[in-house]
């Protein structure tokens, strides 16, 4: 079972947002973020986990997590995929840096989901979610 980060996405007010600044970003060179410290259990999420992102206390969406390398000034890079997967959102108090997520805790994609959900738009996905009707 892959193991996944959570990381509040700063300054995001929306996931179209976060998806346009992840583009952007991929644009410029390789996406990734950089942090402190190597993940003690980057094993279990490099290549097969994701990093789910916080957007006003929801989790909403996610990117894989290709691999870990390098970042300058001896921090860690984690490198990501630029497709941002719109997910199921689901409460999720903020925090600083990253934090674990087991894969039976992760919420599910919104592709495929029945009902249409993964048809709307991402702003009217987080109204909803906000009002706790998805």
């Amino acid at each position: 079972m892959p193991l996944h980060l959570t990381k509040v996405a700063f300054g995001c007010h929306s996931a179209d947002y976060l998806a346009e600044r992840l583009r952007a970003r991929a644009e410029e060179g390789p996406l990734f973020l950089s942090t402190r410290y190597l993940p003690k259990r980057h094993e279990e999420v490099a290549g097969q986990g994701s990093l789910y992102w916080i957007i006003k206390h929801q989790l909403v969406a996610r990117s894989a997590i290709l691999h870990f390398g390098e970042a300058e000034g001896g921090r860690v890079a984690i490198h990501l995929d630029p497709t941002l997967m719109l997910v199921l959102a689901r409460p999720k108090r903020a925090h600083q840096g990253w934090r674990y997520l087991e894969h039976a805790d992760a919420p599910a994609d919104l592709v495929g989901e029945a009902g249409g959900v993964a048809d709307m738009p991402p702003a009217l996905v987080g109204k909803l979610a906000e009002l706790a009707l998805i």
